[in-house]
């Protein structure tokens, strides 16, 4: 009888602990890794065994997974609101049945305060924002904190994650940027900024793996406020080190349209990218780290929080 073959766990390229990977790019691991979940998270309960034939179906098929509500900025834009709402509408048709709901920080509806208030059970907050920075360490958790009906976590925010490399990537094409830049060529990472020292990193390493994405061409950091360089002076250090001022293209790290993201491609020498919007990448970032938030199973909070970033 022929022996059964030993069962080898996929690695997580973000623990420090895994070995280094064969010659696969990272973002094309994590992305295919990302989409085997997707399609396969019908049939596995949320500790990740598979569903026996003839036993119950997995939560998100009876509609008892945790609900997962999306946590948008809020922005007096007329297209910020639509399209957050365009990106959900993308979460929801790659995981069907999975309950979505949005709720805004501040300046649209809903807010995030009355979404809360209107649900029942567990909860899933996945921020919409990209780094570390006020709104994901201090308001997400007090508004979890207050809505004392709910058993909830706070899933990481979106940055420093080849998915998001992968959206940034996409919008730059669509842009203008040539598939295969040309010598001379670079961008700058346009963020909104914060005064919180760990946003920066964020910025820093989702700069990095866009960078390794492009094939190494320089992708230099900028913010729209509260931290240095500025998009433009993030182009004048660009155009010093020797870089062709139309071939200086400017990246959206913006979920959606606003006026930071209106005001940095205002300054673009080169190719301008739209906010990430409904990038497929950004909807299947967005499932990765709500499934994130559910496999650390640590509670609601602060103490979610600091679970979840360990894991990006």
């Amino acid at each position: 009888m022929t022996a059964p073959t030993p069962h080898h766990p996929v690695p997580d390229p973000h623990d420090p602990a895994t070995p280094p990977a064969a010659p696969v790019g990272a973002a094309e691991l994590a992305s295919a890794i990302t989409d085997q979940l997707s399609s396969r998270l019908c049939t596995v309960r949320l500790h990740g065994f598979r569903r026996p034939t003839g036993t119950r179906p997995a939560p998100e098929a009876t509609g008892t997974a945790p609900t997962l509500v999306a946590v948008a900025h809020g922005s007096r834009h007329p297209q910020a609101a639509p399209t957050v709402r365009a990106l959900l509408a993308r979460v929801r048709a790659l995981r069907p049945g999975l309950p979505v709901h949005l709720g805004h920080i501040e300046l649209d509806r809903p807010l995030l305060t009355d979404t809360l208030a209107g649900l029942r059970g567990e909860v899933v907050l996945v921020p919409l924002l990209l780094t570390r920075g006020h709104h994901v360490t201090r308001d997400l958790p007090a508004a979890l904190a207050a809505a004392g009906h709910l058993t909830g976590r706070i899933a990481a925010p979106l940055g420093g994650h080849p998915l998001l490399a992968e959206a940034l990537h996409g919008r730059l094409l669509e842009a203008g940027f040539p598939a295969r830049p040309r010598a001379r060529s670079a961008v700058v990472l346009a963020a909104a900024g914060s005064r919180a020292p760990r946003s920066a990193e964020d910025t820093a390493r989702t700069a990095r793996l866009l960078s390794a994405r492009l094939g190494g061409i320089p992708v230099l950091p900028a913010f729209a406020s509260a931290a240095a360089p500025t998009v433009p002076e993030a182009i004048r250090t660009l155009t010093t080190r020797g870089h062709a001022p139309g071939r200086i293209a400017v990246a959206a790290c913006f979920t959606a349209p606003g006026r930071f993201a209106d005001q940095c491609a205002a300054t673009a020498p080169g190719p301008a990218a739209a906010p990430l919007g409904d990038h497929t990448a950004l909807a299947r970032l967005v499932l990765h780290r709500y499934d994130q938030a559910l496999s650390a199973r640590t509670g609601s909070g602060t103490e979610g929080i600091r679970a979840a970033t360990v894991a990006v």
